[in-house]
């Protein structure tokens, strides 16, 4: 895996030459983040587990308590979540820009640079921590007593674990998985942070938000099929766990997502037009 890695470092060495690095994305190293991680992914089901219990416990706790308000934190919360995203699309993008220009496509969906180019060797490793963080989302629910559904509170927990794991594993297909993710959490979050504040925000920015959704998971089976036939053998044997888990899980938030999308936008709007 490390030998993996120094090859990756040399072919990522003209991607670092060409796109300008902040002095924290250089010094990063990330021989020492991927052996943290390949050690400690296994906490992500630990998390799972402790992430369960406070929110249905919270769920049980609030029942016969007022629900809070929670504005300005979540406002907060949101904005900075979408800050955090934005940047995050721009320094994988540049990146996934390069490859695409300088290496095709097919590099794009399979190359591993990702993990250790001076560029976005540094956001690699933040975005997985971040799923961590992202299961804060679920306590404003809880708190604020709103309805917590299953594609919510899944999505939170595979998407964590997966995240570790392909981190762990060097995943192909990362590239645009992590840089697609990045760009819809930057929308995503900025029409939280818009709706916390109390701003009216029409509602096919909501549409658009779940539809974006829906296109990233298209994506993201598109690239694990993908892989499949354009993966060298050896690699594409070493990954083979991680691109299933990969399938399986686009796959069920795709449908998840399109049923979300159906129930809350389509009938509702024929609810409306019917009454």
């Amino acid at each position: 895996m490390m030998m993996m890695v120094m090859v990756m470092m040399d072919v990522s060495f003209n991607l670092s030459a060409l796109l300008p690095q902040q002095e924290f994305e250089r010094r990063f190293d990330e021989r020492e983040a991927l052996q943290w991680v390949q050690n400690n992914w296994s906490k992500t089901f630990s998390f799972a587990v402790a992430y369960m219990i406070v929110i249905f416990g919270g769920q049980h706790v609030m029942k016969e308590r007022t629900g809070y308000k929670l504005r300005k934190a979540l406002t907060l919360w949101s904005l900075g979540l979408a800050l955090f995203s934005a940047i995050g699309t721009h320094r994988t993008w540049s990146h996934m820009a390069y490859i695409l220009s300088t290496e095709g496509f097919r590099q794009l969906v399979c190359g591993q640079s990702y993990f250790v180019s001076s560029t976005t060797k540094f956001w690699a490793y933040i975005f997985v921590l971040s799923k961590v963080l992202e299961l804060g989302d679920t306590v404003f629910i809880v708190l604020r007593k709103k309805r917590l559904i299953f594609l919510h509170w899944y999505h939170h927990i595979v998407t964590m674990i997966y995240s570790w794991f392909a981190y762990k594993q060097l995943a192909p297909g990362s590239t645009l998985f992590a840089s697609i993710n990045f760009a819809v959490h930057t929308f995503m979050y900025s029409y939280y942070a818009m709706r916390a504040a109390g701003f009216w925000v029409p509602s096919y920015i909501a549409m658009a938000v779940t539809f974006s959704q829906i296109l990233q998971m298209v994506v993201g089976v598109i690239v694990n099929i993908l892989l499949l036939f354009w993966l060298e053998k050896e690699i594409l044997h070493d990954t083979s766990l991680c691109i299933f888990f990969s399938f399986v899980m686009y796959l069920s938030y795709f449908v998840l997502f399109c049923n979300f999308f159906l129930k809350t936008y389509l009938k509702n709007a024929k609810k409306s037009k019917g009454e």
